[in-house]
């Protein structure tokens, strides 16, 4: 698989609900590996129903890394993923599996198999706060605005509902002076990467995400919330701003009502799933699409086996 002697990575791409999760374990079950979950939401104890995390039965069939490693007031940073992510890629290929390195995170997933460097900008406790309260006074669209005026690139990653990187990514360009897109330092990817892209149509992947809401909150997902709330887990923590969980507190808090909540989180959603087309395009020659139908996995397999 690897001409270069370069150890082998799959990546495994796609926008949320397309159906990364099975199709990754049919293809982890054939080929002899192990999946790594590049997604941020799934680091997160007790946060599962609200991020469609694999269920036991699911994790049960191939072993998987960096699921449940941290509990939700701990924040994970990009260089620590990235540190844990290569950890766990190497364990995988000691015992002569596959790695399969999953998700949706596009910034996750680059930093391990891009070789990225993240900027090394300690925090500026004054200037967080200080951006902090600009936040609480103009709102999360006034800062990610901010952001837009600054470094267009690095805001059309970053989803405004994530304030925490959006202020990262301002007190980095307020530190050096220079765009936070342009201080990724890249370095040749240390693995031999065969990158497989999983689409659908959009309208079908709306369809699925409406579903998956539906699913979500008939399987207790109001009461995965409370019950994180009620463990003395703050509800302004970070990791409770991810989509359908910032929503629920306020149906919780009498804010807004369920329904209002719904349709807020499948707009959130499709916001979202528009995002990561940016950091995976269909254009990109380095990645082989696949539409997801059936026969699909058999397809994927054998053009995995061709370049071994």
């Amino acid at each position: 698989m690897d001409s270069n002697n370069k150890p082998p990575l799959i990546l495994l791409v796609g926008p949320t609900a397309v159906g990364k999760t099975e199709i990754a374990i049919q293809l982890a079950e054939r080929l002899n590996g192990e999946i790594i979950s590049a997604d941020s939401r799934l680091f997160y104890r007790g946060m599962d129903i609200g991020t469609a995390k694999p269920t036991r039965e699911e994790q049960a069939r191939v072993p998987h890394h960096l699921i449940d490693i941290a509990n939700p007031d701990e924040i994970l940073n990009l260089a620590v993923f990235q540190q844990k992510a290569r950890e766990a890629i190497k364990d995988i290929h000691s015992r002569g599996k596959l790695p399969f390195l999953v998700g949706g995170t596009g910034q996750y997933i680059r930093a391990v198999t891009e070789g990225w460097t993240p900027p090394e900008v300690k925090p500026d406790v004054r200037l967080r706060a200080e951006l902090e309260r600009l936040k609480d006074e103009n709102g999360l669209e006034w800062l990610h605005d901010k952001l837009g005026s600054l470094d267009p690139v690095a805001a059309e990653k970053i989803d405004a509902r994530n304030y925490r990187r959006t202020i990262r990514a301002l007190e980095v360009i307020m530190t050096t002076g220079r765009k936070f897109s342009g201080q990724r330092a890249q370095g040749n990817s240390p693995y031999q990467l065969i990158t497989i892209g999983l689409s659908r149509p959009r309208a079908e992947l709306y369809e699925r995400v409406d579903q998956r809401i539906e699913a979500m909150f008939a399987n207790g997902f109001l009461d995965e919330v409370k019950g994180l709330i009620e463990n003395g887990f703050s509800p302004t923590l970070p990791t409770m701003s991810a989509i359908g969980y910032r929503e629920c507190v306020e149906a919780l808090e009498g804010r807004i009502r369920l329904e209002e909540a719904k349709q807020a989180i499948r707009r959130a959603t499709r916001v979202f799933v528009r995002r990561q087309a940016n950091w995976f395009k269909e254009s990109d020659p380095k990645i082989r699409w696949f539409a997801v139908k059936d026969g699909v996995v058999g397809e994927i397999e054998s053009y995995i086996r061709k370049l071994s």
